[in-house]
């Protein structure tokens, strides 16, 4: 999906030659689901995951199932989703 960027470094609005900067945006939106708590987006207060939140939790079950649930409802198709080595790794796309 296009859209407008995000700084990577700065979450800020990132510019290309005096104008917004636009290009894939997949990764970024998932990022955005993932790290900001429900009620960030006023429009839609139910929407995001908020990750912080399960930091520590003894089973990630309901974290995956969290995620899965809000990248749906956003409009991806989930393939997979799970831990490899510690890390999150997500198979999803508009």
């Amino acid at each position: 999906m296009k859209d407008f960027l995000l700084d990577t470094e700065t979450n800020d609005i990132a510019f290309k030659d005096g104008d917004l900067a636009f290009g894939e945006a997949d990764q970024q939106n998932q990022m955005l689901l993932l790290v900001c708590e429900k009620g960030s987006f006023k429009e839609f207060p139910s929407t995001c995951v908020g990750a912080s939140s399960y930091l520590e939790a003894e089973d990630p079950a309901s974290f995956l199932r969290e995620v899965r649930t809000q990248f749906t409802a956003d409009g991806m198709t989930v393939r997979k989703i799970g831990f490899e080595n510690n890390k999150l790794k997500v198979d999803a796309s508009y």
